[in-house]
C-alpha cells in the first residue's frame, strides 16, 4: 500500500525531530542516546515499523532507535522478565492487552504512559480511541501505554469470489442466517474448498458475539465494576450460535477455525471467500496485488439486537520501561514523532491498526477507503463514547481462561460434544479460573 498524505503539508523531518528534541532532551554532542524497542510484529507490519524507525534515525543524530523482533508475544514477555532481573530492559516493549491491564501495570519496571503525556513532544496530542474504552486505559481513563497496535475483528471478503457466485450485492450479509445462504452459494459456485474461515474462534464466537449483539460478555459489567468478581453464563444466544457454527463445519461451508495464521494465509492467497480476523491484516492484504478484497462488520442476530454494536478493541501497545532520564526523554521524543499527523496517518493506512490520533483519521482522504468497503464506518465509532457493553472487559487470569475456551470450542466444532454441553463446561471452567486468580 502506498502512503497517501493528508491535507497538512509534510514538515521537514529533520526540523521536526530537532524541535521535539529541543523540548524534550539534552544530549551529548558526541553520542546518540540508544532507545531499544522490542516487538513481536511479523511480515508486512514489521516492515512498516522498520521503515518508520529508519526515517526517524535519518532525521536526526541525537537518538538512535533500534528494533529487536521476537517470534511470538510470549517469547518477548519471557525475555522482559529476564531483562528486568539483569538490568537490560529495552526502552519500549510491545505487550498485548490480555484484558488483565492491572496485572501488566503492576510490573515494577513499567512506567505508566500518562505520566509522560505532559512533556512537550506529547502534550496536546488528541488520541483517537475514546478514553472510556478499557483498552490500555485505567479506570480513570488514563492511557497506560502508547496505543499503537490497536485493532478490531472484521469480516474480510474476496470480491471476485462473490461476483463469481453471482451474489448481488457482492458483499457478505451482516445477519448470520443470511450469511449462511451466501456461503452455500459460494461453496456451490467457485469456493468449495473454503467459503469461510477464521483464526479467532474465541473472539468471534464468544467475546464479540456479546459485544456485537449489545450484550455483556461477563458479569460485573464485563469486569469493569467493583461489584464482585466477573462471571460467565452463556445463554441461549450462545447455544444457538455455536450450534450453527457446528452445522457450518459439518456441512463444509466453514473451515474449522484455528488460532494460528493458516486461515489468514489462505485468504491472502485467494483460497477463501470470507475471513473473520483482526483488522491489522488490511495492509498486508492490500499489498497482495492479485487479492481484491474489502471489509465489512461482524454479523449479528436481529432477534437479539435491532442494530449491531461495535466489537471489542484488542491488540497491543508500546509500554514504556523505567529508565534513566536521558533514555526516557529520548523515548518520549520518538513517540512524539510517531504521533505527528504524517507518521500516524502512514501507520494507520499501511497496517489496518486503529488510528493513533484523530488527526491521522481526519486527514486520511476518501480515496484510501474506496476499495475497502465499510472500513471507515467501522473505525469512526471508536473515537466516540462507547456503549457500556462495548467498552471492553477486564478479567483476572484471562489468558488462561481464553486458552481453555479455545480448547472447548475446538472440541465442539470437531463434533465431539453438543453446543449446550460445551458452553456449560466453558462457563464452569471460566468461573473456576477467575476465582483461582484471587
Amino acid at each position: 500500500m502506498k502512503f497517501i498524505p493528508g491535507a497538512v503539508p509534510a514538515q521537514c523531518a529533520r526540523g521536526l525531530a530537532g524541535a521535539l528534541l529541543a523540548c524534550a532532551l539534552v544530549t551529548s554532542a558526541h553520542a546518540a542516546v540508544k532507545v531499544p524497542v522490542w516487538h513481536a510484529l511479523q511480515g508486512h507490519n514489521a516492515e512498516v515499523l522498520q521503515d518508520l524507525v529508519r526515517g526517524w534515525n535519518r532525521s536526526q543524530s541525537d537518538v538512535d532507535v533500534t528494533l529487536r523482533q521476537f517470534d511470538t508475544p510470549e517469547a518477548l514477555d519471557q525475555s522482559l522478565d529476564r531483562a528486568a532481573s539483569a538490568g537490560t530492559l529495552p526502552a519500549l516493549a510491545q505487550i498485548g492487552n490480555t484484558h488483565t491491564l492491572d496485572h501488566v501495570a503492576r510490573r515494577p519496571y513499567v512506567l505508566p504512559f500518562h505520566l509522560l503525556q505532559g512533556q512537550a513532544a506529547l502534550k496536546g496530542t488528541d488520541w483517537f480511541l475514546s478514553s472510556d474504552n478499557a483498552f490500555v486505559h485505567d479506570a480513570k481513563g488514563r492511557l497506560m501505554a502508547f496505543p499503537y497496535m490497536l485493532e478490531i475483528p472484521v469480516m474480510y471478503y474476496n470480491q471476485n469470489a462473490f461476483r463469481t457466485a453471482g451474489l448481488s450485492p457482492a458483499e457478505p450479509a451482516r445477519v448470520w442466517m443470511e450469511l449462511q445462504g451466501q456461503l452455500v452459494s459460494l461453496a456451490n459456485k467457485g469456493s468449495r474448498t473454503c467459503p469461510l474461515t477464521s483464526n479467532l474462534p474465541v473472539s468471534i464466537n464468544l467475546e464479540n458475539l456479546a459485544a456485537v449483539n449489545n450484550q455483556f460478555y461477563a458479569g460485573a459489567d464485563n469486569g469493569l465494576t467493583a461489584k464482585g468478581l466477573p462471571s460467565f453464563s452463556f445463554n441461549s444466544t450462545y447455544v444457538r450460535h455455536l450450534s450453527l457454527m457446528i452445522s457450518w463445519v459439518r456441512s463444509e461451508i466453514m473451515t474449522r477455525p484455528d488460532a494460528g495464521l493458516r486461515a489468514v494465509d489462505r485468504f491472502a492467497a485467494g483460497e477463501c471467500a470470507v475471513l473473520m480476523s483482526d483488522s491489522g491484516h488490511i495492509g498486508s492484504f492490500d499489498a497482495q496485488r492479485k487479492l481484491h478484497f474489502a471489509v465489512s462488520g461482524l454479523p449479528y442476530y436481529p432477534e437479539v439486537t435491532r442494530k449491531p454494536g461495535n466489537p471489542f478493541v484488542n491488540g497491543s501497545a508500546l509500554w514504556v520501561m523505567k529508565s534513566d532520564k536521558p533514555v526516557t526523554d529520548a523515548t518520549v521524543a520518538f513517540l512524539g514523532w510517531l504521533s505527528k499527523p504524517e507518521q500516524a496517518a502512514r501507520w494507520y493506512q499501511q497496517t489496518g491498526y486503529l488510528p493513533l490520533t484523530k488527526a491521522a483519521f481526519n486527514q486520511t482522504p476518501d480515496s484510501y477507503y474506496q476499495h475497502l468497503g465499510a472500513w471507515r464506518d467501522l473505525v469512526a465509532p471508536y473515537a466516540q463514547k462507547s456503549a457500556v457493553t462495548a467498552q471492553g472487559f477486564r478479567i483476572n487470569n484471562y489468558p488462561a481462561i481464553r486458552s481453555r475456551f479455545q480448547q472447548i470450542i475446538d472440541t465442539a466444532l470437531d463434533g465431539q460434544e453438543p453446543a449446550v454441553t460445551a458452553l456449560s463446561s466453558a462457563a464452569a471452567e471460566g468461573n473456576r479460573l477467575v476465582r483461582q486468580a484471587e
